[in-house]
C-alpha cells in the first residue's frame, strides 16, 4: 500500500508540473487554448493571470515531491497530507466556480491519493 501511495503522490505532483507549463508556457498555443477551452483573444488577454496560476500550481507539486524525498518518514507524511489537502481544496474550488471537469482533473486524483496515504500509514 506504501508504494502505491508513493506512485499516487507522484503522478499528482507530475499532473501539476504539466499543469505549470500549460499554464505558464502554451497558454495562448493551440495546446493550451484547447486545454482550457479558450479562444486566442481571451488566451492573450489571460496569459499573465495564467502564468501566475502556474505558478501556484508549480509551488503545490514542488510541495508533493518534497514529501517524496524528505528523509524523515514522519515530516514526509506530514507534507504529504498538507500538500494533497492543499490540492484537493484548489481542486474543489475550481470545481465549483470555473469548471466542473476540475472536479475530476484535480480533486479527485488528489483525494484518492490522500485517502491511499492515510491508509497506508
Amino acid at each position: 500500500m506504501e508504494i502505491l501511495a508513493i506512485i499516487l503522490v507522484a503522478l499528482v505532483a507530475l499532473e501539476h508540473v504539466y499543469i505549470l507549463v500549460l499554464e505558464m508556457f502554451l497558454w495562448t498555443t493551440p495546446r493550451g487554448m484547447k486545454a482550457f477551452g479558450l479562444k486566442p483573444d481571451q488566451a492573450a488577454q489571460t496569459k499573465v493571470m495564467a502564468a501566475n496560476q502556474g505558478l501556484y500550481n508549480g509551488f503545490l507539486a514542488a510541495g508533493l515531491i518534497w514529501s517524496l524525498v524528505h528523509p524523515d518518514a514522519a515530516v514526509a507524511f506530514e507534507l504529504k497530507l498538507f500538500f494533497l489537502g492543499c490540492v484537493l481544496v484548489a481542486g474543489l474550488y475550481g470545481g465549483a466556480t470555473a469548471s466542473r471537469k476540475i472536479f475530476v482533473i484535480q480533486a479527485l486524483p488528489a483525494a484518492i491519493a490522500l485517502g491511499v496515504v492515510l491508509l497506508a500509514s
